[in-house]
């Protein structure tokens, strides 16, 4: 299980919203780029950024800072927000970063996507952020009438490297991730899934690991990691040692 931390931009600040509220927004940290460094030195092997100017403009707003992000870290790092053309997307990886994250165009244009996956192979993901079951999307501002499995099935038929699923209604709120709603999206399809939205512990993310042998195979860990529920670090070793942890560690699995 892989456990990526979050950065999301938001005025060239990392913040955190609430259930994908831009009303309720609360500031982190004022340098995305040693904010990333922090991460990365406490051992994450992988960078989840969202530019949620981008997601609500329609286009990158943050790409001058992602670039410096992607440039100062040695580990992977993938973005999501306002891509929703060819264009975009090719500028964004030429930047560095490693995947490219697509939501909006996945319900509104699958062609794109299709072509998109065939042409940088690897470094398509999608992100389905579903309310009650249904896809949100341009920034979780409106709300589709595509069911979030389907999409998840159709995208893997497309060639997605994996589907990122975030459950808005858990977005922020350190209420736990929803199992069966991960469930249920990962017995469905045969490309690997990250959950997103939720995760207060390093329990929660003990527990996700039921979810691996159906295809769960990492986590995205936000506001936990800013308010201090959750300890990146420990989280990481929690996962790796499974029921095994150093002697005189803890065994959340016991």
């Amino acid at each position: 299980m892989e456990v990526i931390p979050a950065i999301d931009l938001l005025g060239g600040n990392c913040v955190r919203l609430y259930q994908g509220d831009y009303d309720q927004s609360q500031v982190f940290g004022e340098d995305p780029v040693a904010v990333a460094k922090q991460w990365e030195d406490q051992g994450a092997t992988r960078l989840h950024l969202v530019d949620l100017d981008g997601a609500k403009s329609g286009e990158p707003v943050n790409l001058p800072v992602i670039a410096k992000v992607a440039a100062a870290l040695k580990i992977p790092v993938q973005v999501g927000g306002g891509l929703r053309d060819r264009a975009r997307v090719a500028e964004l990886l030429s930047l560095g970063v490693q995947r490219a994250i697509l939501g909006t165009v996945a319900v509104e244009k699958p062609e794109l996507v299709g072509e998109l996956c065939k042409e940088f192979p690897g470094q398509i993901v999608v992100g389905i952020d579903a309310r009650n079951g249904k896809v949100a999307t341009k920034g979780w501002l409106e709300t589709s009438e595509v069911e979030a499995t389907e999409l998840a099935g159709r995208m893997a038929k497309l060639g997605a490297a994996a589907i990122i699923y975030t459950d808005i209604h858990r977005d922020g709120t350190l209420q736990g991730p929803n199992m069966e709603s991960l469930r249920e999206l990962a017995a469905g399809i045969d490309i690997p899934v990250v959950a997103s939205g939720g995760v207060s512990s390093v329990q929660d993310l003990v527990n996700l690991l039921k979810l691996e042998p159906i295809g769960v195979t990492s986590a995205i860990v936000g506001r936990a990691i800013y308010t201090g529920d959750v300890d990146l670090k420990e989280a990481i070793q929690a996962v790796t040692w499974r029921d095994v942890p150093p002697e005189g560690e803890m065994n959340y699995l016991a």
